[in-house]
């Protein structure tokens, strides 16, 4: 006699919704390896080749763990570039480009989320237009405003214009928006605080997390701009640390173990950087994705 247990279906044990079977885990992640590895490769041989010199560099296959010329390259590299000076330019550029732009696109984002106004709707799709127009085609009106004004081979020729960008002040519009309530700027005014009071005393305090979204994506295109410098600056002493890589390299000879040291101390500090600010940057990108 068989009991009511054997006589039972048996069941089968799905995977939950959501939850991938253990060979097409196991696949998922070792394609997020690889594409780490691919990834992390070319920081990892800048890295090594800064150690090496020239004949070393380009010999097959190349090396692959850390050499002991180092110093040299390093000696080279200054010998050949006021080095040092041009990483402060890039970071006096960075700082102030970064500041005044997280500042400004605020302003305008809050101004856009928050206020009513007549042709506010074609004025920001006007702003959202010229993130369309490709950059080169701003290079010969930018260099002759620049030397109209006088501002060759000077920094402010560069933060200035870079004071506010469309991508910034919609960024700031979409966080403001859907992140900040109305009902708190009227419960501001009704105590009496001005408009700039209600800017300075909430807006920016809650805006956080997509002001320093916004302040590292700035801060890493002003440190690693290239054309606008190019045009700019004309001396040695005010390159940047792009321009004095590229200064580096010569038609006939290169010392590539000096460049490449040059290459990973300009990019030492992005990557320290984005390694402090990264889950910032996630937050703030994906906080205003919710709501229109």
């Amino acid at each position: 006699m068989t009991s009511l247990t054997d006589r039972a279906p048996a069941v089968t044990r799905r995977p939950a919704r959501g939850t991938l079977p253990p060979l097409s885990r196991l696949g998922a992640y070792l394609l997020i390896l690889l594409g780490a590895v691919l990834t992390i490769a070319p920081f990892y041989f800048m890295f090594v080749f800064a150690t090496h010199p020239r004949d070393e560099i380009f010999q097959l296959p190349p090396p692959l763990w850390f050499g002991t010329n180092l110093d040299e390259n390093y000696t080279s590299l200054m010998e050949r570039t006021p080095f040092w000076r041009n990483l402060w330019n890039s970071t006096y550029l960075a700082v102030l480009t970064t500041a005044t732009t997280m500042f400004f696109c605020t302003l305008g984002g809050f101004a856009f989320a928050m206020y009513d106004f007549k042709g506010k709707k074609p004025l920001f799709a006007l702003l959202l237009a010229t993130m369309l127009i490709p950059g080169t085609l701003n290079i010969v009106p930018f260099a002759l405003i620049m030397q109209a004004l006088g501002w060759i081979d000077q920094p402010r020729a560069l933060w200035v214009p870079g004071m506010a960008s469309a991508f910034g002040i919609f960024l700031m519009r979409q966080y403001i928006g859907s992140a900040i309530p109305r009902d708190l700027l009227e419960a501001a005014r009704i105590d009496g605080a001005t408009e700039f009071g209600i800017f300075r005393r909430i807006i920016l305090p809650l805006s956080g997390p997509a002001m320093a979204t916004l302040g590292l994506v700035t801060f890493v295109q002003s440190w690693n701009a290239f054309l606008g410098p190019l045009i700019i600056f004309r001396s040695a002493e005010t390159f940047t640390a792009p321009l004095a890589i590229r200064a580096l390299q010569g038609i006939a000879n290169t010392d590539w173990g000096a460049l490449m040291c040059g290459v990973a101390l300009t990019v030492l500090p992005l990557l320290i950087l984005f390694a402090l600010a990264s889950r910032q940057l996630i937050e703030g990108l994906t906080a205003g994705a919710t709501k229109g």
